[in-house]
């Protein structure tokens, strides 16, 4: 019997991570969670207790830490999403595609068109519909959400151009192992390459934005831990008690001295070593990641987007789709996205004689861009950081759901042409051959 059990427990383990290393799969379980709680949350039945529960306040003893679970959510348990790209990134830049920096050119630079256009296309468009009026006075006065309140005060809209920068890596990898079966696998390692730039430049966004530095001593603090950290995790025996001690006292110190928290994930990841020593066969930052995925992917990732997505539709009309603030997120997510990841690779392959992967050319890259166009999680953080007022904050996050929608189907019909057009040449060249 018991090793009956044993054995359930090992195949439930064991699915368990199948569903999280797979692409589609952990995408499916996001965009599960991410429905539920926008269904939740307009259902009367369940709308009130999910919004008690969600304004329960939880404080941390000896310190001023005191949130709602709806931040501890955001601010406390997508620090271990922050952690698992930390240690994504360490593990790239020390071995990975971004320790070559030539032969990941294309795709770097990409990201950085990626996060270059949207930002000016949602400016853009909202300076153009608001006619530049910067009147907070008459934002305030103007309506209910929905009806074009944020219509009036082009300072305050202007606030979001941070939003639309981030690509979700975990949906976009999830549409493109749906509907890219037939494209080469270069693709998918472009994606992989441009989305953990797109991540570093993001985590550099939200350090230098939405910081407000406190008093010196908890900064001195934080590098105290950092130098901890670093040491305790090259020991031949990690003491795995005091390093997660420490990590969560990096968290609190980050708060303290302004930072914002998730970013203590992304510190101590890149402290991890990402080299074999003490004659192991992997690195460590490998070796944790790949022990942190699931919980990431099934645990964090979507109780986030459950928390993230949950908007009341009570309050919007359909006016709300000519928001400014609304109509400029969706263009630059499903329009800067791909126009700047497009311009930037064609650049750099016609104009900077730089070279994609062998058998890939710019074309085959459409409907990749067009599935960076999906921002969801780190644009709903960016959304709840960049906008303190709640009509803002609504806007803002039923922007995203629609613009990674939209994006999201574009990309799924356009590789869906693309890997038929492919499988068509392939064919043909099998022909030719024979």
């Amino acid at each position: 019997m018991a090793s009956a059990g044993t054995s359930s427990r090992q195949n439930l383990k064991g699915a368990l991570r199948r569903v999280a290393y797979s692409d589609r799969a952990s995408g499916l379980l996001m965009l599960s969670f991410a429905v539920a709680g926008l269904v939740f949350v307009n259902i009367p039945f369940t709308a009130g207790p999910l919004h008690y529960f969600s304004e329960i306040t939880v404080g941390i003893p000896f310190t001023n830490i005191s949130m709602p679970i709806t931040e501890w959510v955001q601010d406390g348990l997508l620090t271990l999403f922050f952690l698992v790209v930390g240690l994504d990134l360490k593990q790239e830049l020390t071995t990975g595609s971004l320790s070559n920096p030539r032969r990941a050119a294309v795709p770097m630079l990409a990201a950085v068109g990626g996060m270059i256009v949207p930002p000016l296309v949602f400016l853009a468009v909202t300076w153009a519909m608001s006619g530049g009026v910067s009147d907070a006075g008459n934002a305030g006065a103007a309506g209910t959400v929905g009806s074009g309140a944020a219509a009036f005060d082009f300072s305050v809209i202007s606030r979001g151009w941070p939003v639309p920068t981030a690509t979700d890596i975990a949906f976009s990898l999830a549409v493109l192992a749906i509907f890219a079966r037939g494209l080469p696998g270069a693709i998918r390692a472009f994606l992989m390459t441009l989305a953990t730039v797109d991540d570093l430049l993001g985590i550099l966004l939200i350090a230098v934005l939405f910081s407000s530095l406190h008093e010196w001593y908890w900064f001195l603090g934080i590098a105290v831990c950092a130098a901890a950290w670093y040491v305790l995790c090259r020991f031949r025996k990690v003491p795995w008690l005091l390093v997660a001690a420490l990590g969560i006292l990096t968290w609190v110190m980050m708060f303290e001295a302004g930072i914002h928290p998730t970013l203590s994930g992304v510190l101590v990841g890149l402290l991890t070593p990402a080299r074999e020593m003490h004659g192991e066969t992997t690195p460590r930052a490998e070796r944790y990641h790949d022990r942190l995925v699931p919980l990431s992917s099934l645990v964090a990732l979507p109780v986030f987007a459950f928390f993230a997505t949950g908007i009341s539709l009570q309050g919007f009309g359909m006016g709300v789709f000519m928001s400014p603030l609304v109509l400029g997120l969706v263009a630059a997510l499903v329009i800067g996205k791909p126009v700047g990841i497009m311009a930037v690779s064609w650049l750099s392959v016609h104009a900077g004689r730089l070279k994609l992967a062998d058998g890939l050319r710019v074309r085959d890259l459409i409907g990749l861009a067009c599935a960076c166009g999906i921002g969801f999680t780190v644009s709903f953080l960016i959304a709840s950081l960049a906008f303190k007022d709640s009509i803002y904050t609504g806007e803002a996050r039923l922007a995203v759901l629609v613009g990674s929608l939209l994006s999201a189907v574009i990309a799924a019909f356009v590789l869906r042409w693309q890997s038929r057009r492919f499988a068509s040449r392939f064919e043909q060249s099998e022909v030719l051959g024979r």
